[in-house]
């Protein structure tokens, strides 16, 4: 059975978008890059809304560029080798292999998806994950906060739910960024 997990780079108060300028900094070190990668090679479905695939996407090709770091290329072979399912309803075609469009999110179809599969499924994008949330379906959640509070965007939590999580794993780079790793009971 596959664990679905909600992982996001996340500033100091909480949010995966700034209403203004970036989310700060730490993430962007190759260290921070390699434990990324590592932490979700058994992820075998990704979950995206539309806004977070036309993001994510770039890791399609990425590896066809000239002099690509290895950190990039390693999360490159991890994604590509990943099914992606897209919600979107505005999404005509997908520009990445072992890609589909869902036109809404179906709560029993991950449900299912969870209880078939020996990988983990990975949802990303606060408006998505809010559903799965909603539902019931998140057993992990990864923060990676920098070390910048922006003071309002899109939150990674979405407002109105209450959630009491055990923090299992955390770990502090040199960069200032900082891992939390948390199971729902």
């Amino acid at each position: 059975m596959g664990k679905l997990i909600y992982s996001m780079i996340t500033s100091l108060d909480g949010y995966v978008e700034a209403a203004q300028g970036d989310i700060g900094r730490g993430a962007e070190v190759p260290e921070v890059h390699t434990f990324i990668g590592r932490r979700f090679r058994d992820v075998g479905t990704y979950l995206y809304g539309r806004r977070m695939y036309e993001i994510m996407v770039f890791w399609e090709t990425v590896h066809q560029q000239p002099d690509v770091p290895p950190h990039i290329l390693e999360y490159s072979e991890i994604w590509r080798a990943a099914d992606k399912v897209v919600y979107s309803t505005t999404l005509e075609e997908v520009r990445s292999k072992r890609t589909r469009i869902e036109r809404e999110f179906d709560p029993e179809a991950i449900r299912r998806l969870k209880s078939e599969t020996d990988h983990d499924i990975s949802v990303n994008g606060p408006a998505l994950a809010a559903q799965a949330i909603a539902a019931g379906l998140v057993d992990e959640y990864h923060l990676f906060l920098t070390t910048s509070a922006v003071g309002g965007g899109k939150r990674f939590f979405p407002d109105g739910v209450r959630l009491d999580l055990e923090l299992v794993e955390h770990k502090v780079f040199p960069s200032g960024l900082v891992y939390l790793g948390y199971r729902a009971p």
